[in-house]
């Protein structure tokens, strides 16, 4: 289970380092070997391999009029290794498709991660708290 935000910045070959705890999860459960995706919210999603192949299958079984979405998701996968540094590659396609600059942010999510330009991150998250709570999530407290 991966959680929390930790702030990166991307190296000048397009390198980030993963940060060590989570870095030892991601050894244990895949190797080092991760898929990189892109997502329509204008983030890249990062998958311990074996989680992305179970979604690989789901997405590749979707009907054709979901072609578009299998485009982004399945098109745009990478597959990368860490380096002995604890790094991965950012490909320069994935990067200019979600804008990621030099300063980023890491977001656990639970089974992956998400990888976000820092000021994109801050503007959405902003219009969202401006938004307000969805319905479906009136009943939840803390």
């Amino acid at each position: 289970m991966f959680q929390g935000a930790s702030s990166l910045n991307l190296d000048a070959k397009g390198r980030m380092s993963i940060p060590a705890k989570h870095r030892d999860a991601l050894v244990v459960q895949s190797e080092g070997r991760v898929t990189l995706t892109r997502h329509p919210h204008g983030c890249l999603l990062l998958f311990p391999r074996p989680v992305w192949e179970s979604h690989r299958e789901q997405i590749a079984a979707w009907p054709m009029s979901a072609r578009a979405w299998q485009r982004i998701f399945l098109g745009n996968a990478s597959d990368v290794e860490l380096d002995s540094a604890g790094r991965i590659l950012i490909a320069p396609e994935l990067r200019a498709a979600v804008g990621l600059e030099r300063e980023t942010m890491l977001l656990g999510m639970g089974s992956h991660f998400e990888i976000w330009d820092a000021a994109k991150l801050a503007a959405s998250e902003a219009q969202a708290v401006e938004a307000g709570m969805p319905d479906v999530l009136s009943n939840f407290s803390f």
